[in-house]
């Protein structure tokens, strides 16, 4: 599938910088709704649509010292999974602390089907 809107395939957008992210004067980690909006902003570009509602999103593991997640591609075969898991890590980069440990890890087990998407998704191709 190709996009509408975003970048052009491939290229690379700018790169976020690291988060102050405090409250009360002490560094904290964001909860798991601050990371599932903030990987709302990273787009699979072939599909023009964000990972979360794309259902590529499987995993959100916030512990006491750092974040991990776990995203697959809708295909092995995706060209783009090093970008977008790139763009995975710069977006939580901008909602955690600087020394925040993050772990982006591409998984492929259960595979990705249609049936992950958000009915947001599903309206946005048009399937029922």
């Amino acid at each position: 599938m190709s996009s509408a809107a975003g970048p052009p395939q491939g290229a690379q957008p700018p790169r976020r910088e690291r988060s102050e992210a405090t409250l009360g004067g002490e560094n904290r980690l964001p909860d798991e709704d601050a990371v599932r909006d903030a990987l709302r902003q990273v787009d699979d570009p072939e599909a023009g649509m964000n990972i979360v509602d794309l259902g590529l999103v499987y995993g959100i593991d916030i512990g006491a010292t750092g974040i991990r997640v776990d995203v697959t591609m809708t295909t092995a075969a995706c060209p783009m999974a090093d970008m977008i898991v790139e763009r995975v890590r710069d977006a939580l980069a901008t909602i955690t602390p600087a020394a925040t440990p993050i772990d982006v890890r591409l998984v492929w087990d259960p595979p990705w089907t249609p049936e992950r998407m958000s009915g947001i998704a599903r309206e946005h191709f048009g399937w029922k």
